[in-house]
Formats: C-alpha cells, sequence, structure tokens
C-alpha cells in the first residue's frame, strides 16, 4: 500500500517536466489511481513490477474503479474518439494499465494513426496483453486485453506501420503514462 502512494506521488512529481508537441497538459496519473489517492482507499492490486495473473471480480473491480474506467475495462466500452487524454499525446515514457499497473507499452512503439485513439505497433513484452476473437456488431476484430487483470484495452487490426503492421488501437482511460525520468520538459 506505501509502495502503490510512494509509486503515485513519484509520478505526479516528474508530470511536471512531461510535455507534449501536441498536448500541452500531459496526465500522468490514471483517473482509477487518482480517484482511489484521493479517497484514501488505494487500489490493491496495482503494481507496475508484479506480473502474477489477478482474479479478481467486477463486483470487486466497481468499488475500486472510476465509473469511466470500469465500464471500458471490465464491459468493454469504448471511449469516443479523439477525446481520450493519450490519442495525440507525444510524451517519452512508458504506458501502464491504469487497472492494475501491468506495463503495457514505451512512447517509442506509439506512432500517430489519426484513429482518434492511441495506437501502438506492438507491445512491450510478450506476455503484457492476450487476444480474444470478438465478433459484436457484426465486425470481426481481435480484442486486446491485459494480461495481468483481463481488463478490455481496445482492439487490434492489421493496419499499422512497419515493422510489425499491427496497430493495437487502445482507450486512453485503460491506459496511465508515466514520463521517462531524466527528460528535461524541453526535450519532448
Amino acid at each position: 500500500m506505501k509502495t502503490t502512494i510512494i509509486l503515485a506521488l513519484t509520478a505526479l512529481l516528474f508530470s511536471c517536466t512531461a510535455k507534449s508537441e501536441r498536448s500541452t497538459n500531459p496526465p500522468v496519473l490514471s483517473t482509477a489511481l487518482k480517484d482511489s489517492l484521493n479517497q484514501g482507499n488505494p487500489n490493491p492490486y496495482y503494481s507496475r513490477t508484479d506480473t502474477t495473473k489477478l482474479h479478481v471480480s467486477n463486483a470487486e473491480w466497481k468499488k475500486i474503479l472510476p465509473p469511466d474506467v470500469f465500464e471500458v475495462a471490465r464491459h468493454k466500452d469504448t471511449e469516443r474518439a479523439f477525446t481520450g487524454k493519450y490519442w495525440d499525446f507525444t510524451g517519452v515514457g512508458t504506458y501502464y494499465c491504469a487497472v492494475c499497473g501491468n506495463k503495457l507499452f514505451t512512447s517509442d512503439l506509439k506512432y500517430a494513426s489519426e484513429c482518434g485513439w492511441p495506437s501502438f505497433f506492438e507491445v512491450d513484452r510478450k506476455n503484457a496483453v492476450r487476444y480474444l476473437r470478438d465478433r459484436s456488431y457484426g465486425m470481426e476484430r481481435v480484442e486486446v486485453l491485459c494480461g495481468r487483470c483481463d481488463s478490455h484495452l481496445g482492439h487490434l487490426f492489421d493496419d499499422g506501420p512497419p515493422p510489425t503492421g499491427k496497430r493495437y488501437c487502445m482507450n486512453s482511460n485503460v491506459l496511465e503514462f508515466a514520463p521517462k525520468i531524466g527528460l528535461s520538459s524541453g526535450g519532448q
């Protein structure tokens, strides 16, 4: 619990140095983490180092997560295009699952797809995510889930750039960004 608070405060401290060429006020802490810290009720499942598979009920997640994060993460909702905090964000650092802290992507794997959601061409590590076939809404897609907590992150498409040709089209509110430590605000 103390580790979660220390990580959150560290991320908040370094958020002052994160700047984007497109976004002028980059968010650093997820809504879920900020809300749980403000309520004095940190998410006990959140860890940026633990990769142990979580088995938490939706009822438990509902107690911990803000409604917008819960709807995307647990009910597979989608935020509106061009509205998420990271769709045009260009800060240098790492993207984590906002629900459990699992490391998902780094900024060098992100690209401007202009689709309205943050897009990446590859995950940070093989087991960071898992995939499910999604045939909802009469479409054939591949759903991307967090490999640790099974939260819905977005979808995978085959229209991305080289070298993978993949586009991980993610929802901003289930991502949390941590800036790379040691960068000056002018270098981003």
